[in-house]
């Protein structure tokens, strides 16, 4: 049943009536999407799992693929290319700091890439990961990984709850 105000049209097929209902803010929907990079590489995928559920507008997904469902129906595939500032921001190069070698303990093996979870003075946890390192010092970047990147996403809208 459709809600007073929830977007919706009706079309005949042979004698019914279908109601199509198109996604409006504050709705919420489930999609199944791929995201990859401008390499083409995949960063994260809903294949083989739960599709991905949110409330349009409610800020729980990137600023760009929130903008992308309005108008959409249950169905519907698109492919939306989102710059970074849409995204996960601009990387921000206060966010990777050097720290002393001596300051990470002997038992964690370090190398480019590894991500540490570090926490905040507030007790918040906060991944870091390595990307840099010398003899003396390790470069810890706090950025989100996909921070200053633009990301694509292809994705279906699965339903409208």
């Amino acid at each position: 049943m459709i809600g007073s105000g929830q977007c919706a049209r009706n079309l005949k097929y042979g004698t019914k009536d279908i109601i199509v209902t198109k996604i409006k803010t504050g709705d919420n929907v489930s999609i199944h999407y791929t995201g990859t990079l401008e390499d083409g590489s995949v960063f994260d995928s809903s294949e083989g799992r739960e599709p991905l559920e949110f409330e349009v507008g409610s800020g729980h997904i990137i600023v760009g693929l929130d903008e992308a469902m309005p108008g959409m129906e249950v169905g519907e595939k698109k492919i939306v290319q989102i710059p970074c500032e849409l995204a996960y921001g601009e990387a921000v190069e206060e966010m990777k700091q050097a720290v002393p070698r001596e300051g990470i303990p002997e038992d964690i093996p370090l190398e480019i890439g590894l991500t540490l979870h570090m926490q905040t003075p507030s007790g918040q946890p906060l991944p870091v990961t390595v990307v840099a390192m010398d003899e003396a010092t390790v470069t810890l970047d706090a950025n989100h990984a996909l921070a200053g990147k633009t990301l694509t996403f292809d994705f279906e809208v699965v339903s409208i709850n």
